[in-house]
């Protein structure tokens, strides 16, 4: 798991079982304590292995470029963080 902190909110990367798949996703932490919201990433992704959801939920925090005032991960235009084949599973 990887954390990085924005202003307001510390967003760190995960996996999570759905059936006999993982997804990979990132929470929102709100400063405030309040509780944090979860996006899955690489949404028409799933993965095989916990590790390799893992992996590309921290991809895909290494990739956010801010943080919108409801703590929504926000992306650069047109970043898909698609540049690879090994980790689909589909």
């Amino acid at each position: 798991m990887a954390e990085r902190s924005f202003p307001g909110f510390t967003l760190r990367s995960g996996a999570t079982r759905e059936g006999s798949r993982y997804t990979a996703l990132v929470a929102s932490h709100p400063d405030d304590g309040s509780f944090p919201s979860y996006f899955a990433v690489y949404e028409n992704r799933s993965f095989r292995s916990e590790e390799d959801a893992a992996a590309a939920a921290e991809k895909a925090l290494g990739l956010v470029v801010g943080v919108e005032e409801d703590g929504t991960p926000a992306f650069a235009e047109g970043e898909t963080g698609f540049d690879d084949d090994r980790a689909a599973d589909e």
